[in-house]
């Protein structure tokens, strides 16, 4: 899984180190390299491994071919992913494009969710995680634990 919080310096070339963690947890699922697009929740970039990216399609193809949903979606999800290969030095190259929707100027913050992780400029998450703090304390009891019955 892709778990804690990492910063790493941008060079002038738009390449950030993407931390070793979440490396060799792609490398563990056939990986080198993860699928970004812009997040549509938040000013961050969404990454996902090939097999995630694939599920959305999946689920984007079963609508009904002719509804708009389905383009809105392909549009704003598929047409702006982009798949970026790890180089030598465990390095992908954002974007101009990423970099300009999440404001990341020199550091970058790698914020693993679980299945995935998300890329944001360090100032504008840390605003968000304090906000996603009282929030998760005010809704805590919606979170569910699955209950097992002992034969």
């Amino acid at each position: 899984m892709f778990l804690s919080t990492y910063e790493n310096k941008i060079d002038k070339k738009g390449r950030v180190s993407v931390p070793a963690p979440f490396r060799s947890y792609l490398s563990n699922l056939g990986y080198n390299g993860i699928v970004c697009f812009p997040s549509f929740n938040h000013s961050s970039i969404e990454a996902w491994p090939q097999d995630r990216i694939e599920k959305i399609s999946n689920a984007i193809d079963s609508l009904d071919p002719f509804e708009e949903k389905k383009d809105y979606f392909a549009t704003s999800i598929l047409s702006e992913s982009i798949n970026l290969q790890f180089d030598s030095e465990g390095r992908i190259a954002l974007t101009k494009k990423l970099l300009k929707y999440s404001k990341i100027r020199n550091s970058i913050l790698f914020v693993g969710q679980g299945k995935t992780f998300q890329i944001w400029e360090p100032t504008s998450f840390e605003k968000f995680r304090v906000n996603a703090r009282k929030k998760s304390n005010i809704n805590r009891n919606s979170l569910k634990w699955e209950k097992k019955l002992n034969n």
